[in-house]
């Protein structure tokens, strides 16, 4: 579904190489995390792949369903089927949640040929979706974001993502900042997608996320580079090690 090939990316402002040659392919109906230090390119990963300014790829490709993601906007990739939930969530101030939801929902739909959601449709779908991640009525009706907690926050990309039903779904420290009931929420969100259709990429710095979204495979990353590839118990050696022994088998 997802595949990347040799991909290096610079950062323009610092003219600096983040991503050294990553390769990674993500097949649909599964689920893929990405972990690493701090600064390993994890991020970087996921902006490239959305379509982020301030980035220059050197080298490399990433397709979706054999489609070039990099020739694409950001918004063609949208309508292609990826999806990026943020580590933090921006506040749009003035839009209406409910608007912005299904106004994303129709432009993807109009892209793809598909005649838009009626209003009545929409209301069912979106009362549906939020009442599973205990979105509430205020929460729907107020502007984007704003003042949201945290894990509201999380909880409204996830229900964007359940909205859009993308076929590629990138999810970028999802867990940072939540506590123990925002995480199983936001993981019982992302677990409701699971299908034979869709691949997941979960990138995490920690392996209780992964508790709950139980990946099929985890890849360590490390100075721009995937450097390890296992099952869940990969995650396991992590939190109980750290990365120090893993880094020093490829020093």
């Amino acid at each position: 579904m997802l595949e990347i090939k040799n991909l290096h990316v610079d950062l323009e402002e610092e003219d600096k190489t983040i991503l050294k040659g990553v390769n990674l392919t993500v097949e649909a109906g599964k689920v893929h995390a990405i972990m690493g230090p701090n600064g390993s390119g994890k991020s970087t990963l996921s902006y490239v792949l959305s379509g982020r300014d301030g980035y220059t790829v050197t080298e490399g490709n990433a397709t979706l369903e054999g489609v070039d993601l990099l020739e694409m906007e950001p918004e063609e990739r949208a309508a292609a089927g990826l999806f990026l939930a943020f580590q933090y969530p921006v506040e749009i101030p003035g839009v209406g949640n409910m608007t912005f939801l299904r106004t994303a929902m129709n432009a993807q739909r109009k892209a793809r040929g598909e005649d838009e959601i009626s209003a009545a449709d929409f209301l069912k779908l979106v009362r549906e979706k939020a009442k599973t991640l205990k979105i509430d009525a205020d929460m729907l009706k107020r502007p984007v974001n704003v003042g949201f907690s945290g894990g509201e926050k999380k909880r409204n990309e996830i229900l964007q993502m359940a909205m859009l039903e993308p076929k590629m779904c990138i999810l970028d420290e999802t867990d940072s900042g939540l506590d123990v009931d925002a995480m199983k929420l936001v993981s019982e969100g992302v677990n409701a997608l699971r299908d034979a259709g869709r691949g997941f990429l979960v990138i995490t710095h920690y392996q209780r996320l992964l508790d709950h979204i139980k990946p099929d495979v985890v890849h360590i990353m490390s100075d721009g580079r995937i450097i390890k590839t296992g099952g869940p118990d990969l995650a396991l050696e992590v939190e109980k090690n750290g990365y120090a022994d893993i880094l020093s088998e490829v020093a």
